[in-house]
């Protein structure tokens, strides 16, 4: 009858510990998607969503887009707008940044990736500092090959270095 009872509580605490181990997981999940309506294009990197009734700045993760005043600065504004402006956008958020803002993964109602189609037009770089994307790195060098948007220039200079200087 011992027996029989370490082998219950055995089976009891390894279920307790795998129900356990599942439920800290679930705790350190990203945070679920949510749609909303774009309706703001603060610059290439920078969106606003309307979620629940409010607006929702979220910065685009994992790249970097020219500044307003660097060579190619509007054209990623631009090229927001007219790809998803007034649409239905998915929000994938992994985190927040310093200023608050919801730094995501967007997808358009086609399915396709904001951050990724910016990155292949050549209107941004791979921000390798917070990414470490395998496909944006493709998309990338794809751009920089076929010499789209800003790697037409013959030395573009990043985003941060910009800062950096300023």
């Amino acid at each position: 009858m011992i027996r029989g009872t370490k082998a219950i509580k055995f089976d009891t605490t390894t279920y307790l510990a795998v129900l356990l181990f599942v439920i800290s997981g679930l705790a350190w999940a990203s945070p679920p998607a949510w749609t909303g309506k774009l309706v703001g294009v603060s610059d290439g990197d920078t969106i606003t969503v309307m979620r629940d009734g409010r607006g929702v700045k979220v910065r685009l993760a994992e790249i970097d887009s020219p500044e307003k005043r660097q060579p190619y600065g509007q054209a990623p504004k631009r090229f927001t707008s007219d790809l998803c402006f007034g649409m239905v956008v998915t929000v994938k958020p992994p985190t927040t940044d310093r200023y608050g803002r919801v730094v995501a993964h967007v997808r358009i109602p086609d399915g396709r990736n904001l951050n990724e189609e910016l990155v292949r037009a050549g209107l941004a770089w791979q921000y390798k500092r917070y990414s470490k994307s395998a496909k944006l790195a493709a998309l990338e060098a794809e751009a920089r090959k076929a010499k789209r948007g800003l790697w037409s220039e013959p030395n573009p200079v990043p985003p941060w270095e910009w800062r950096k200087a300023r």
